[in-house]
């Protein structure tokens, strides 16, 4: 006989991801947002209420570590199973991520977690010794990592959180970890020189990039606690959006007439004044991260798509540790995308990611 249970009425439930405080129901917002809980039993379904307008949110989940299923979600509220016919006995670690990030396009793309049917007990989830946050662009988002290379759609479903290397960071190193990523988009702009397109503007919120007013309805605008989770370090990888903005047309916000466009010099060489303009954002976000985070470490990662803005960047990232005597900041070059690693729409593939989270968990191990 398979119980119910509201999520809130389970303080077993281990919540994963930048959310408020309300469990009635749980909004996750961001890519690998979710819960994790360990049960007993042989049974074991979720209630979900999804909406959206335009991109459908989907979800994968693993069962003990490793990765049972993957799912297009639709618009309702339903019940989906999570596993069946296991040894009752047992415990089970069942993870449910979120795949699709936190959609700027569309402001009613949510995943809400009501309640549990399951037929055994609820026991602790055991917290890790390292907790990490993740901030980036598209590659931070697993953009590319599902679908075969040919694919150049851009859609829910060839998102995924499992696959990247943020997720196999945490695993080798057996971290909790969060996401803030936003695909596009960069320090300074996005790449397609769109100002609004900031990741740092949005920072000290919960979500506050998801437009409309059901976004605010759901708390995503309400400033973030970061007391509430101080992560041991901060991986920044963001430049390449930015680098990307060089090689593309001016910017004309259609609402108030306002221009953007980092510019290239006449001989092709990027504009010194724009560069410098790019690099007094990577120290205002560095500042910024800093400020809500006393005593993390930031790695500031590059390269999984080239490196145009390396000397910038690490100029930038040195100045600011210099300027501000802060030891606990480096820089750090992730292995580029190659033929053989590439994935869909042209972005990083598994490989890439796999190349790239074992550099960076080995350099975390290293200076832990």
């Amino acid at each position: 006989m398979l119980k119910e249970t509201l999520l809130q009425d389970i303080p077993e439930i281990k919540v994963h991801g930048r959310t408020t405080a309300c469990r009635a129901p749980l909004t996750l917002f961001w890519t690998a947002s979710g819960f994790e809980c360990n049960v007993t039993g042989s049974e074991f379904w979720v209630e979900l209420e999804v909406t959206y307008e335009v991109y459908e949110p989907w979800f994968s989940y693993t069962i003990n570590g490793d990765w049972i299923g993957r799912q297009m979600l639709q618009k309702g509220r339903y019940w989906v199973p999570l596993f069946r016919g296991m040894s009752p006995d047992s415990v089970k670690n069942v993870h449910f991520f979120k795949d699709l990030q936190a959609m700027s396009d569309d402001g009613n793309s949510y995943i809400h977690i009501h309640a549990f049917r399951y037929d055994g007990e609820f026991c602790p989830v055991v917290d890790k010794k390292l907790k990490i946050e993740f901030i980036g662009d598209s590659i931070t988002s697993g953009e590319g990592l599902i679908g075969a290379r040919e694919e150049s759609d851009w859609i829910p479903m060839f998102f995924s959180a499992v696959k990247s290397y943020t997720y196999q960071i945490a695993q080798i190193l057996d971290a909790e970890y969060r996401v803030f990523s936003q695909s596009g988009w960069g320090v300074h702009n996005t790449w397609d020189n769109n100002t609004r397109g900031a990741i740092p503007k949005y920072y000290k919120e919960i979500c506050s990039l998801m437009p409309g007013p059901e976004n605010e309805r759901l708390g995503g605008n309400h400033p973030h606690d970061f007391a509430s989770w101080q992560p041991d370090f901060v991986v920044v990888n963001l430049g390449t959006n930015d680098a990307a903005s060089f090689d593309q047309p001016e910017w004309v916000d259609a609402q108030t007439g306002e221009c953007h466009k980092m510019r290239r010099n006449a001989d092709g060489s990027y504009n010194i004044e724009d560069i410098k303009t790019f690099q007094q954002s990577v120290k205002d976000f560095l500042a910024l991260i800093r400020e809500c985070n006393p005593k993390v470490y930031i790695i500031w990662c590059y390269g999984m798509i080239g490196i145009p803005f390396q000397l910038y960047l690490c100029e930038a990232v040195s100045s600011y540790a210099r300027e501000t005597n802060d030891r606990f900041i480096s820089y750090l070059q992730l292995p580029d995308m190659t033929r053989e690693s590439v994935g869909s729409r042209e972005h990083p593939g598994f490989l890439c990611h796999q190349q790239a989270a074992q550099v960076l968990a080995q350099y975390i191990a290293q200076v832990r």
